[in-house]
């Protein structure tokens, strides 16, 4: 039985990060709202939770599940090869709605779907999330809704699209924005704006100027 906790109550907002937190140490899944729509997230490091967390969704390896990290000095021990403009995004825009494809280490044990060699990275502009991610480490995070249908913009949405399969569910309100996060490919050279969300490319530009968009 899924358990849901009040997150603007002290109360429930303490006894459910901990709880969420001990849920994610077992390899179990919760929903946690975001600053975009609520996510469904699991332990980055358990391939066992990533592919539950797939299956909850009825998503493939071919979408591979993005992570979400508390702090910036996360990705030192995440990514490599990252470039001057990639920390020039990250101080920038985080945290917030700006999710960054770069290169993986190599000696991570991670599988997160088909990646590449790859992982989109971001950290939400959310306490909540803040607080659970710090807590418990990377997580792999999804929006948290079955494949095809609308993102979530509220818990009760997300609870009846996934039900028991979640462990805990973090309820924090409506989230502050429905657009997802931009994805910009820092890989290479000259960044590339994959999808266009709550950043434009404009904004982006202010800091790239070169940036290019995907067609």
């Amino acid at each position: 039985m899924a358990r849901r906790y009040d997150t603007n109550d002290a109360t429930d907002r303490t006894t459910g990060l901990r709880e969420a937190a001990s849920a994610v140490r077992r390899g179990e899944l919760v929903v946690l709202p975001t600053d975009t729509v609520y996510g469904i997230g699991a332990d980055a490091f358990s391939s066992e939770a990533v592919q539950d967390l797939l299956e909850a969704k009825g998503r493939g390896r071919n979408m591979p599940t993005p992570v979400l990290i508390g702090s910036p000095n996360t990705l030192h021990g995440l990514v490599t090869d990252f470039s001057e403009l990639a920390w020039e995004l990250v101080d920038a825009f985080w945290p917030g709605a700006l999710t960054l494809v770069a290169k993986h280490q190599p000696s991570l044990q991670w599988d997160l779907g088909d990646t590449r060699g790859t992982v989109a990275v971001r950290m939400p502009l959310h306490p909540v999330a803040i607080e659970l991610l710090t807590e418990v480490g990377p997580m792999a995070v999804s929006s948290a809704n079955l494949t095809g249908h609308p993102a979530p913009e509220d818990c009760d949405a997300a609870q009846e699209m996934l039900g028991d399969s979640v462990s805990v569910y973090l309820d924090g309100g409506p989230t502050p924005g429905i657009v997802p996060s931009s994805i910009v490919d820092v890989t290479r050279e000259v960044p590339l704006l994959l999808r266009e969300g709550a950043l434009t490319a404009d904004e982006l530009r202010k800091v790239v100027p070169d940036l290019e968009v995907a067609n």
